[in-house]
């Protein structure tokens, strides 16, 4: 027998069930891989002369492990947690259990997540679309968009359902969490009770639908109309692109009325809900460009590699923790960059030489398609002018002037302009039909408040660092949880520097005495004191854990979860894959069983 049959035997073939081997795989399969990608990593880096492990023998440690935490995974889960609480005094997170120790949902957020949402929480996109854990409970991120236009995390949910009182819970908690701060703008997709509890809990937030969940929905939908029509996908487009309200529902009647659109189609019911997804109903909010963005897509790819659909509850938040660390990591490397690179300017004007001094890399190289745009391809005609007031339509001489743009530039104590493109206001960054118009009026420089401090690299975030003034969310009567959260913040920064001194700990003690006796009135100590466990809100909960009967979900049954006729898509994670015919393009079937190529085969026979 040849040495490396040899190999093969039990009594020599030891390796994958050495220690190190299997401490190797566990390792390994903890961060997102599959069985066969262990195999091929624990292969690769083996030294020794015994033989390569196999897939199944990998799937075997893993599944071995796993059963250690068979009955125990949420209590793994809060164990995860409570460890976190240790290192992290700004961690929030809380568990809605029921009666029977069963958990309902979860919500958690760590520090600097809470902080990121400080600077960064105008607009904030919710999405339950992506169901990848063992026991099928949706898992609802909150995301936002960073100085660097990236996403980034706020927060993470794993729910019992999506219904009204779930949603409901989720977003108090996360209001409670968020220092009570309201996000000017929330997107979703068109779930009617997510709608629902938005409209109870964030009544002054407006409420966008999300761009690409709409126009997955579009094709079904306007097929039958498409192939009845010539022209129907152009006046479609024309509608749902329309400048300005007026034109948007002129134009709603004209292609009502010439494409017979009956009021229960699912057209009429987008134009009734106009309000929530119409790019000329949303021209004064701020978006971040995340409407445009395909941003669930991306949210969807945040977690690709690091969970999956068979993820224990356990690995997922330690997997949801990984994610987030190298969407942190990869922030980390844009401010490097920022900070030790020039920009690249195309001009000396000082305009672009201020907005490359003050944006990020990523921002300043979307200010600076702009500012391309303006050099080379427009012009403008002027409508009126006055000594305070100036109005001018903006626009390249190769399209037509009806979609030119109407700006007014003012100048009385300081440079004002607007563009009817509204991409200012949406975006936070000035548009190609602005800059043009202040490179025409001499303006010098980029005035200062055209340049969002969310966009530049004072945004970035600092460890132990308060960005935001103290009494920005106070009112007349009452301290807000924020400016608790950042005295707190404060207290907590300043003993981490002062504790390897003991003259300075010790002045720091004579101090805080000093300040307890002056406290006379003793509502502010015990307002102070409630206020400063709310910031934390979930952790006396969890510290009694440990003595409760904590046991998993009962998993995905037909009572629980999301209901079978969903009111918005599914992700293409969970979508069951649709088979369409190469022959004849229809649905539910293939080109082989396909009726049409038979018939069609059978007639070119007889021809023959």
């Amino acid at each position: 027998m040849t040495p490396t049959k040899v190999m093969k035997h039990r009594s020599h073939n030891k390796f994958h069930r050495s220690m190190e081997c299997k401490s190797l795989m566990v390792e390994l399969g903890q961060s997102g891989l599959k069985p066969s990608m262990v195999k091929k990593a624990i292969n690769a880096m083996k030294t020794s002369n015994e033989a390569d492990v196999t897939s199944k023998q990998c799937a075997d440690v893993l599944s071995e492990q796993r059963k250690q935490h068979k009955g125990k995974e949420f209590y793994g889960l809060i164990k995860h947690f409570q460890d976190k609480t240790l290192v992290d005094n700004d961690q929030y997170f809380f568990v809605d259990l029921c009666d029977d120790g069963c958990p309902k949902n979860i919500f958690w957020a760590d520090g600097r997540s809470r902080d990121a949402y400080t600077k960064f929480g105008d607009v904030v996109f919710f999405d339950v679309t992506y169901m990848t854990n063992k026991f099928k409970m949706p898992f609802a991120p909150f995301t936002g968009v960073n100085h660097h236009g990236q996403s980034i995390l706020f927060g993470g949910a794993l729910l019992e359902n999506e219904k009204e009182e779930t949603f409901e819970w989720l977003f108090e908690h996360f209001l409670k969490c968020m220092f009570n701060k309201y996000p000017k703008a929330i997107i979703t997709d068109q779930d009617k009770a997510m709608g629902n509890s938005i409209k109870r809990v964030f009544p002054n937030t407006r409420h966008r639908f999300c761009e690409w969940h709409i126009k997955k929905h579009e094709p079904e939908h306007l097929r039958p109309y498409v192939s009845r029509y010539s022209d129907f996908q152009k006046s479609y487009r024309e509608w749902v692109n329309s400048e300005t309200i007026e034109e948007f529902e002129a134009t709603w009647e004209v292609i009502r009325c010439k494409y017979k659109l009956e009021s229960n189609c699912w057209i009429s019911g987008m134009y009734n809900q106009r309000m929530h997804w119409v790019n000329a109903y949303f021209k004064d909010i701020f978006l971040a460009g995340m409407s445009i963005t395909g941003r669930s897509e991306s949210i969807n790819s945040f977690f690709d590699g690091f969970v999956n659909s068979s993820t224990m509850l356990n690995e997922f938040v330690v997997q949801y923790d990984k994610a987030v660390v190298s969407r942190r990591a990869a922030e980390e490397d844009e401010d490097f960059k920022t900070m030790n690179s020039r920009p690249v300017l195309s001009s000396v004007h000082p305009i672009e030489a201020k907005a490359g001094e003050c944006y990020t890399r990523k921002i300043f190289d979307i200010f600076k398609k702009e500012w391309i745009e303006d050099n080379n391809n427009l012009t403008h005609e002027t409508l009126s002018k006055s000594t305070e007031e100036s109005k001018y339509q903006v626009g390249r001489l190769d399209v037509d002037k009806t979609y030119w743009r109407i700006v007014t530039f003012r100048y009385l104590n300081q440079v004002s302009i607007t563009c009817s493109c509204a991409k200012y206001e949406t975006h936070g960054i000035l548009c190609k039909h602005s800059l043009y118009v202040m490179k025409k009026r001499h303006v010098q420089t980029l005035p200062n408040h055209y340049i969002l401090p969310r966009w530049t690299l004072n945004a970035r975030y600092k460890v132990g660092n308060v960005s935001i003034r103290l009494g920005d969310m106070n009112t007349e009567n009452e301290v807000s949880t924020f400016t608790l959260w950042c005295v707190r913040s404060n207290f907590n920064k300043l003993i981490e520097q002062a504790r390897d001194s003991p003259s300075e700990i010790q002045k720091l003690n004579t101090l805080l005495i000093s300040l307890l006796e002056d406290q006379v009135v003793r509502k502010k100590s015990i307002s102070f004191e409630n206020a400063s466990q709310g910031s934390c809100m979930g952790i006396s909960q969890v510290d009694m854990m440990p003595q409760l009967f904590i046991r998993d979900p009962l998993g995905p049954t037909t009572t629980k979860g999301r209901p079978k006729v969903a009111s918005r898509i599914k992700s293409p994670l969970e979508a069951p894959k649709r088979r369409t015919c190469s022959y004849c393009q229809g649905l539910g079937h293939y080109a082989s069983s396909c009726s049409k190529r038979k018939a069609d085969e059978s007639i070119h026979e007889k021809e023959k």
